[in-house]
């Protein structure tokens, strides 16, 4: 494996691959979740390129960038043993000029949800895929549903763009508790993870109150949001939407995505649950 720090480096490596490219961006601090896009674009391509770069752009004011995991030799191993071929790690200064050109995120889709609650933060992590996208040139680039309006989002800058790369959705990986994977888990303490397992367990329990027949959308909100208030430290929202991330009154099957984002002590975490 190839580690490249700088843009130059990358380039000169990127030129020497031949054949179909599968990308994984990452911001680090990898785990199985990671693990799972990794082998998925193994499995698809015949290289694959892994980038870790934890995006500032993306980071409000008081958010914990500063803090936020970094495992880089764990990270290497990681990616060394997994048959990545080229791991990108460039810094903010390579990355980043003065006076930058700026990428707007969609007025509608781009602040509902978590664009609503961090204004300004899909403009950060649309401009970092993209100029990503541009540098790695992949036929295939792999992200999590976990992140779904942040899927969403990309999806629909590759479409508006017209990117070469095919954005591939890949679903959520859980621990054996439920939890899903997530680098700030590691904040949770012994405490609080057993708290934050009301996130996934209301996700369960809309989707027994589906399987019974019942789709109204509020009276399943209301049920998440009773699971929720016993544990965690505050809720900034639990919405159901369509794919198109418009509210919707009524669960529309193989159409629909319900979003839950929460603080669990001083930790945010984020889950969905695709129908």
């Amino acid at each position: 494996m190839l580690v490249a720090k700088t843009i130059n480096e990358f380039k000169i490596a990127r030129k020497e691959l031949k054949g179909i490219i599968g990308f994984v961006p990452t911001m680090g601090a990898l785990h199985k979740g990671h693990l799972s896009l990794i082998q998925k674009a193994k499995e698809e391509n015949e290289h694959v390129i892994v980038s870790i770069f934890v995006n500032p752009t993306q980071f409000l004011e008081g958010e914990d960038l500063d803090k936020y995991p970094k495992k880089e030799i764990a990270d290497k191993e990681i990616c060394s043993v997994a048959g990545v071929d080229i791991l990108f790690m460039p810094t903010a200064q390579d990355m980043y000029s003065d006076d930058e050109l700026k990428l707007l995120a969609p007025k509608v889709r781009g602040y509902v949800l978590d664009g609503f609650n961090r204004p300004g933060h899909f403009d950060g992590v649309l401009q970092v895929v993209m100029k990503l996208l541009n540098l790695v040139n992949p036929n295939n680039a792999y992200f999590g549903k976990k992140d779904a309006q942040q899927l969403s989002l990309i999806s629909q800058m590759a479409k508006n763009y017209f990117l070469g790369a095919n954005i591939v959705p890949c679903d959520i990986v859980r621990d054996s508790d439920g939890l899903a994977l997530s680098s700030r888990n590691i904040y949770l303490t012994k405490e609080e993870r057993t708290k934050a397992l009301s996130i996934p367990a209301s996700l369960q329990k809309a989707t027994q109150i589906i399987i019974s027949g019942e789709l109204d959308t509020n009276i399943i909100k209301n049920n998440m949001i009773d699971i929720l208030n016993k544990n965690v430290s505050s809720i900034d929202y639990v919405e159901i939407v369509n794919r198109d991330f418009k509210k919707i009154e009524k669960i529309e099957l193989k159409n629909t995505i319900i979003l839950v984002a929460a603080k669990v002590g001083q930790t945010r975490l984020i889950d969905n649950l695709w129908i």
